[in-house]
Order: structure tokens, then sequence, then C-alpha cells
């Protein structure tokens, strides 16, 4: 499976919710894309409601299948509860923290940033998306690509917003990963224990 790269807003449509950010479209059509999206919708078995979440998720940090199953097995061999281990891990990743602190205004954007070798991590270039930060690492931009029009546009338009497990130094255009987040601060509207119920079958 490729990674997606059609319609937002057919994403948000299919899940209820803004999945990729702020859309139009869940105001005026706030039922299922497709040709039978406004009609009755049979009830779902428990797998489908269990996958549904799963794809969510998948789709919400734009991981894809392998990694995600990579990603589970390390949370479920780790002490504490798999979930939420689960959701530490994909907001460890590089390019959610990038996305975090402002530096691109979507999960996409910043990947590409990432990709495309304007991010620092300790003073290196890394250019893994996938990279998983550990508490201290300073993620910066990188100096040549401090003007770029898509990353002050973003930080301009952030405003305070800001995570607790994240300190900023606006000047420096870099960013602390100070600790990995608990679950209560993770704002992402995901239920973790229906992912870990259906890797359990």
């Amino acid at each position: 499976m490729a990674r997606y790269t059609g319609p937002k807003a057919k994403i948000a449509r299919r899940f209820g919710e803004p999945i990729e950010g702020y859309s139009k479209a869940l105001q005026k059509k706030n039922y299922p894309p497709g040709q039978h999206g406004r009609g009755r919708r049979k009830k779902q078995s428990e797998y489908a409601i269990q996958l549904g979440e799963k794809q969510k998720a998948k789709y919400i940090y734009g991981v894809l299948e392998r990694q995600f199953a990579k990603l589970f097995n390390i949370a479920s061999r780790k002490g504490g509860i798999t979930g939420e281990n689960l959701l530490q891990l994909l907001e460890s990743r590089l390019d959610n923290t990038v996305y975090r602190l402002g530096i691109a205004p979507t999960r996409r954007g910043a990947r590409q940033l990432v990709s495309h070798k304007h991010i620092l991590v300790n003073g290196e270039v890394v250019n893994i998306p996938s990279y998983t930060l550990k508490p201290g690492d300073v993620v910066s931009v990188r100096e040549r690509s401090k003007s770029l029009e898509a990353i002050t546009n973003s930080l301009a338009g952030k405003g305070s917003s800001r995570f607790s497990w994240l300190e900023w130094d606006n000047s420096a255009l870099s960013g602390k990963f100070v600790s990995v987040p608990v679950r209560e601060d993770i704002p992402e509207n995901i239920k973790e224990q229906l992912i870990v119920e259906l890797y359990s079958k």
C-alpha cells in the first residue's frame, strides 16, 4: 500500500473529523463520501470499528501499514500500557515533532521538510521522517533554510499554541524534545485500546 496522497476532505468525511487539519467539506457534507454516503448505514462489526480506529491513526500520523505494525510490536514489548506506548512512539517521530513545533503546517509538510534536509537534530542533518527522538534532543531549522517561505508562514500562523513536552526558541528556530508525552497531553482523538484489541486477535 502506497502512502495516501488523495483529497484530505475525503478522509475527513470518512471518519467524521478533521484528520489532516481543518476541512470546509466536513461542515458542508457531514456524511461519508461515496454514492451511498447519505443512505442508512448498516451497523459496523466489532472488527470493522477496531480496523477503522487503526486506519484513522495511520492517516493522522502518515504511517504505512508495515511501519505501524513495527511500532506496535515495539510498544507491546515495552513495560506499561501498550496503547499509550504506541501513541508515544508516534508522537516521538521527527516529522510529527516538526509539525508540533509549528515549523510545518501539516505532518505531510513536515515529512517533506525532513526528507529535503531542512531539519537538524542535535546539529546534524537527519532526513528520515520516522527517526525517533529521545528526551533532550534538539530539533532545529538548517541555517540556509530559515528564510524558506513555507517555514516562516507556518511559524507566523502557529501563534502561542505549544505542547508541554516541547520547548521552542523562536529566535534560534529550534525546539527541544523535553520528554515523552503522557496520554493526557496528546490531543489526538484516537481510541488506542481498540487498536490493541485488533492486534490481539
